[in-house]
């Protein structure tokens, strides 16, 4: 597709202000393109200015701190019909096989060679090289082309690539989530375009992300947020168009309590009044600056009070480092019936005691307590195995879908708790529900 239509459409070429994500073997980064900026990444620093114009998932070399696109022909393996041993029984590596020295390739490097011209020299001044297996040749020159080739790929952000690059680089920033995890989490909760759909996440915006690039700029997302504000890092770095932000609302879940009593005082109160300031003029600018943020903050809140206040929602998906037990009973108040709803957790604890309280209260059906086991092989002729080191799970997902009840069970009133204790290191000790403090 990109090769048909990235000459057409804009929406192949990297400009400027584009998030991107850099890519050099299994390491990521996302960045913005700005002009005359300094990128460092992987130790190295170049500008992205070359870079703009030119289509996505192209990869360039870096020469003197510019990129430069790589051309197809420096693609193709430095080694052609080599000689290559039967076995590696009588190699011995002791360190003197190579004849190049750590300044011999300083030299090289200073002279302007680039990272294939130097692997060349290292297997052309190597003594066992020839001696290897091809199995070990292409091992060595695999190797030799992370340490020396500076190139880098230029993608465009979507889902699957964030949550790789997060879950590489900082998996504890997501909950440890792993992109076959969310893959799943955005279908269980049937996330699709004009739907309204409430996120609970501690993620840095990674879910909520995902959710706003699923649905395509159609419906409305309202991100429940715990403390002072939402946090959108990783929302941001997806690059969205400007008319998504349209249907994204916030709302604090310390006022869920209220919102669901009917006590919600969406009213601005002014507490400015008893301030003492010796500038008069400073302190009306200041004020009335104040005055029409609170006014703002006031409406904000209204409107997405209003929204919630139909109890209509089409889903619910909660991924937070927080105890999801208090969490979910509050939210799923706000769903219709038959409307699904997806919990994740690193630690499989939390969702037991979510399923059990679930079950005794009622009010859901098709309760499924799941773990995602994710192995990646090696695909390669005579090679074909499994990657000897992989992740070890990408958390827990609870999912279920609500159902209209009759008459009100045990429980079902039981209000939504703050969030201010997290979750433990390990899988003991973690807070019930019950003791955690209310809002």
């Amino acid at each position: 597709i990109m090769a048909d239509n990235g000459d057409d459409d804009p929406q192949y070429t990297i400009k400027e202000g584009d998030h991107v994500v850099l890519k050099r073997g299994d390491i990521f980064k996302a960045i913005q393109v700005l002009p005359k900026k300094k990128v460092i990444f992987e130790k190295q620093w170049f500008f992205l200015d070359n870079a703009v114009g030119q289509l996505y998932s192209s990869t360039f070399e870096i020469v003197s701190g510019n990129l430069q696109p790589k051309k197809p022909k420096d693609t193709e393996g430095s080694s052609d019909a080599k000689e290559a041993g039967t076995d590696n029984r009588h190699i011995v590596d002791d360190g003197k096989s190579q004849k190049l020295t750590r300044d011999d390739i300083e030299t090289l490097k200073e002279q302007g060679l680039k990272g294939q011209e130097i692997i060349q020299q290292l297997i052309d001044n190597s003594s066992t090289f020839r001696d290897k297996t091809e199995y070990a040749q292409d091992k060595y020159i695999k190797k030799k082309k992370k340490k020396y080739e500076n190139t880098v790929t230029i993608l465009k952000p979507s889902c699957r690539i964030l949550a790789m690059m997060y879950h590489g680089r900082e998996p504890g920033k997501i909950c440890h989530l792993r992109y076959d995890a969310l893959a799943q989490m955005l279908t269980l909760a049937n996330i699709h375009a004009g739907s309204k759909v409430l996120v609970f996440e501690t993620c840095a915006g990674l879910v909520l992300g995902s959710v706003m690039e699923r649905m395509g700029g159609y419906g409305s997302v309202i991100q429940m947020y715990p403390g002072g504000g939402p946090g959108r890092a990783g929302m941001e770095s997806f690059g969205l168009p400007a008319h998504f932000h349209d249907m994204l609302h916030d709302f604090p879940i310390c006022h869920v309590n209220a919102l669901l009593a009917g006590t919600l005082d969406t009213t601005a109160k002014d507490q400015s009044a008893g301030m003492i300031c010796l500038d008069k003029f400073t302190f009306s600018f200041q004020a009335e600056e104040k005055k029409v943020k609170l006014e703002e903050k006031r409406k904000k809140l209204a409107a997405v009070a209003s929204l919630l206040e139909g109890r209509n929602a089409d889903g619910l998906i909660i991924a937070s480092r927080f105890h999801p037990c208090p969490v979910l009973m509050g939210l799923l108040k706000f769903l219709s019936p038959s409307r699904p709803f997806v919990v994740h957790s690193q630690y499989k604890e939390p969702l037991i005691e979510c399923y059990t309280k679930l079950r005794e209260q009622g009010g859901t059906v098709n309760l499924r307590l799941t773990d995602t086991w994710l192995r990646h092989y090696q695909v390669l002729p005579n090679r074909t195995h499994p990657l000897l080191l992989m992740s070890g799970g990408g958390g827990y997902l609870l999912s279920g879908t609500t159902v209209a009840t009759d008459r009100a069970k045990p429980g079902g009133s039981q209000s939504i708790r703050s969030f201010q204790g997290t979750f433990s290191n390990g899988v003991q000790g973690f807070p019930s529900s019950t003791d955690l403090p209310f809002c």
